[in-house]
């Protein structure tokens, strides 16, 4: 199953679009965190933060089981600068070279500028936000 990561901004409707396919973001999550790190910046999956929705649908498929759900912590929200800030040092890392990540490098490049917009839309209309992640 593959699993891609993506933002859910606080509240029912933003009033934009949200959706990114997160799928190459997820693949290759550890060299991107591996890099943030040596970047000074926050990794991305810091920014995650499980919501019922995401674990509901676990559940749903038999992967996460309903004691869980209750124990859940409630969601934690986030600054969009907080994550503007390392989604734009990944950008300029590897907008010189997207090779680093291998051939889906432009796929993680494109998302990460998808990230970059959903963020500033969130971070002008004052919004929350965090990653979650799904495995549809």
């Amino acid at each position: 199953m593959a699993a891609s990561m993506y933002i859910v901004v606080e509240g029912e409707d933003p009033g934009f679009d949200i959706f990114v396919n997160g799928r190459s973001l997820a693949r290759h999550e550890d060299a991107l965190e591996k890099l943030a790190l040596n970047l000074g910046v926050r990794p991305l999956i810091e920014f995650f933060s499980a919501d019922e929705n995401s674990m509901a649908l676990l559940i749903e498929e038999g992967a996460g089981d309903q004691e869980l759900l209750r124990k859940l912590p409630p969601p934690q929200w986030y600054p969009p600068a907080d994550g503007l800030k390392t989604v734009q040092a990944l950008l300029q890392a590897l907008r010189d070279d997207p090779q680093q990540l291998g051939t889906e490098g432009k796929q993680v490049l494109s998302e990460l500028r998808e990230y970059a917009e959903v963020l500033e839309k969130a971070r002008d209309r004052e919004m929350r936000w965090h990653l979650a992640v799904s495995w549809r």
